[in-house]
Parts: structure tokens; sequence; C-alpha cells
């Protein structure tokens, strides 16, 4: 069973796993009596249902359906970067299988309920080791990820604020210009977490309306 939630302006949106893609366009066009295709968005012929579809990282410039097909049968190679305020997660995946990766855990002191001069030396310490922790995840992207050399793209998960203070390492520019826009929603960063990612970076995003 596909999961759907609900998109931002109305509609809802599903995820599709390439293997299923194929499976799932003959759905739609069975249950609307057929439809037409416009580039990556198919329109029920019967009640002008939409299902517009967002092909996986990688494989941004596909222009229709065909194409789309096409591609996610030779999936491309991409990165993985997730971070967290905990850990950190780097690796590089063909397909859903992982070539390289690095995990690290950072110590980043928890929030404390003092008040006065305790509370701004907990808020500087913290925000100094939360300085340490995007400076070693940028050191591991820029070890895993080779500068992008060979990647399709590059995801992001987990704490969008900590990974745009990692991309801003000049090293990582190259990497940051392969960055997808979408954000996956990640647990802290684990080597399971990662794998997770690996699969679930290569679906295909589907808004549905209605």
């Amino acid at each position: 069973m596909v999961k759907a939630r609900p998109a931002a302006g109305g509609g809802r949106w599903v995820e599709i796993s390439p293997e299923r893609l194929k499976g799932w366009l003959d759905g739609f066009y069975g249950r609307h009596d057929g439809a037409t295709e416009d580039a990556l968005t198919l329109t029920g012929a019967s009640n002008g249902d939409t299902a517009t579809l967002h092909p996986p990282p990688g494989l941004d410039g596909v222009a229709d359906i065909d194409a789309l097909l096409q591609g996610i049968a030779r999936p491309p190679r991409i990165g993985l970067l997730l971070v967290r305020r905990g850990a950190a997660a780097v690796g590089v995946a063909e397909g859903t299988t992982l070539e390289t990766s690095k995990v690290e855990r950072f110590y980043v002191q928890g929030r404390t309920a003092a008040g006065g001069w305790s509370q701004q030396r907990y808020a500087r310490r913290r925000g100094n080791q939360t300085d340490a922790a995007v400076e070693e995840a940028a050191d591991i992207a820029v070890r895993v990820l080779s500068g992008g050399e060979g990647l399709a793209s590059v995801v992001c998960g987990g704490d969008r604020a900590m990974i745009d203070h990692v991309l801003e390492d000049p090293r990582l520019a190259p990497v940051a210009a392969l960055r997808h826009p979408h954000l996956l929603e990640v647990a802290e960063p684990r080597l399971t977490v990662l794998e997770e990612a690996a699969v679930t970076a290569r679906k295909i995003r589907i808004h549905l309306v209605p």
C-alpha cells in the first residue's frame, strides 16, 4: 500500500520506488479510463485528476515519462549527506548500495534551564560545540564525496540549517552545486539510517490532485 501525505497548496504526495513505477502508471491509466500525458504530468481523461512526477536525484533533466522510465533503469550515482546536531553520515550510493560511507557522532551539550550568567556560559559552549560539529562534518564530506567527482546529485537529510553551514565550506562548493532541493526527513544519522536514505532518495515523488 502506498502511503500519501498532504501537499502544501492542495493535493497529496506519494513516493514510489523505481521498481514499482511502471505498475503504478498502469494503475493510474486503468483507474482513470485512460489519461493524457504532458511532459511529466498525467491528466485523467474523465475527471481531470492529475499526477505530476518528480524524478529522483540525478535524473532532473528528464522531460517525459518514457525518458524517466529509461533513466531509472540505470540508477545514477549519488552522494548522501545527513547531518543533525549530534551526528553526521556521509556516503556514496550506486543504486541502493553504499559504495563508501563514514558516520561520526558529536557531543553537543543539551539546553539548560539555568538563567543569567550560567545560561550565557552554556549557550556559548553549546555554540562552540555546534561550530566544531559543523567543521568535522565538512571534513568528512570532503573526504567521502571527493568534490562531487562522478556524482550525478547530492541528497541531504536532517537539520537544514546545519547542512547549509556544512556546505558553506569553500572546499565543498562543487558538492553544494549538486545539491538536490528535496530534503530527506531522517533520524539521527547512523549507518542504518544512511542505508535507508540510499533507498528513499531513489523514489519518485508524485503530486496527486485531488
